[in-house]
């Protein structure tokens, strides 16, 4: 009949659990603070921007996307942990956010090949979290007042946790201003082969793609080799020449963390990179080729993070549910006149900006993540189309 008091003993290790972690605070920029109980690493502070994700499963790859670098990540789901951490779901090499605030949080896990329990894994990582918190009530300050830094501090850092907050956040840069790539971005060039599976066409021929790493999420580069694709990939500060001496049939544009009007260098290298071969832009890859064709961009009120955002595809004339992970957006006042560039996507919450494309370039981006690692598949397509262009329509230098 199996133990009958596994539910029950689920709910007793679980305030166990609670009763040994130490007691933590977490003070916002504001003024406000809530109390909770440390997850993961106790490292005693540590502070970011504040965002939160509605996504309910995908903990881990939200964890390590690179484009969270900086940030301090509410879990709107009330609970986290529930199926433990796995290796081949992240998404970088690292846990990139600063730390996680969760309503409940599980130390069991139900998911038989899970390496480890979360709790593990963050204590593994340095991440330092809290749980305990009302995070509807939080969400709602947040989606009231803004994004705005904030600070988890533990009982370990001292008596006073909210005067050690206060103190911290002093000293917190705010994300506006904050170029973040360098932070994220590979140290050197590395080359990545095709990867054949199953649905690969053996006619394909093979295409030569220079991967510009903002912070570039592992599955934007697994969808790429899936498809014939031999990648190299770029430290954000490369040069155009740096680029053009492997001879790719095009470039891709990665996501990333920061403010894409403190990258003007790479901006420029953008800007070149479009007179020379086909682009595609993902994220702050597609806020850099706004900026390269002299749009602007701004920070939003909090962002877009989730698994459910809808948006329209005006060219084809569909709606498309997206996985999305943004603070900063592009300007739509300019676009409607624009001499180069032509809105092709848009949000149908709030009608911001979320594709360009190039009106005599063979150039395109989305602001959303079509690799959806979180997320719906609706827009895969996209890495089709860019194969395709790539082949079609290269520009001759």
């Amino acid at each position: 009949m199996g133990d009958l008091l596994y539910p029950f003993r689920r709910i007793f290790d679980h305030a166990m659990a609670l009763h040994f972690s130490s007691p933590g605070t977490l003070v916002l920029a504001d003024g406000t603070f809530f109390e909770g109980k440390i997850i993961g690493s106790d490292k005693g502070i540590s502070g970011g921007e504040l965002c939160f994700n509605t996504g309910m499963t995908g903990y881990q790859e939200m964890f390590t996307d690179p484009s969270y670098k900086g940030q301090l990540l509410i879990h709107n789901f009330v609970h986290l942990g529930n199926y433990g951490a796995f290796a081949s779901d992240t998404e970088s090499a690292e846990v990139q956010i600063s730390g996680v605030i969760v309503r409940n949080f599980l130390n069991k896990h139900s998911r038989l090949m899970a390496d480890s329990s979360l709790g593990e894994y963050m204590a593994g990582q340095g991440v330092m979290g809290i749980e305990g918190i009302d995070t509807r009530a939080l969400v709602r300050h947040i989606r009231s007042r803004g994004a705005m830094n904030a600070v988890l501090v533990s009982a370990s850092a001292g008596l006073d946790r909210l005067e050690l907050g206060n103190q911290a956040l002093k000293v917190l840069p705010e994300m506006a201003g904050l170029n973040l790539a360098p932070q994220v971005s590979t140290p050197m060039a590395y080359r990545l082969s095709p990867e054949a599976t199953q649905t690969t066409d053996a006619q394909t021929p093979l295409r030569r793609v220079a991967v510009m790493d903002y912070g570039v999420k592992r599955n934007i580069l697994q969808h790429l080799r899936y498809r014939n694709c031999e990648l190299m990939i770029f430290p954000s500060s490369s040069t155009v020449e740096q680029v053009l001496d492997f001879k790719p049939d095009g470039v891709m544009l990665s996501n990333g963390p920061g403010d894409p009007s403190a990258m003007n260098a790479e901006v420029q290298v953008v800007r070149e990179l479009v007179d020379r071969l086909p682009v595609f832009g993902i994220c702050l890859g597609h806020q850099l080729l706004a900026r390269a064709a002299g749009l602007e961009t701004f920070k939003m009120h909090n962002g877009h993070r989730g698994s459910n955002h809808p948006v329209r595809n005006l060219r084809r004339n569909r709606s498309e549910i997206t996985a999305q992970n943004h603070g900063f957006a592009v300007k739509m006042d300019a676009l409607s006149d624009h001499p180069a560039v032509e809105l092709t996507h848009i949000n149908l919450n709030d009608h911001t900006v979320e594709g360009l494309a190039w009106k005599d370039r063979p150039t395109f981006s989305v602001q959303y993540h079509p690799e959806a690692n979180p997320g719906p598949h609706d827009s895969l397509y996209l890495f089709d189309d860019f194969v395709r262009i790539m082949q079609n329509d290269r520009i001759s230098s």
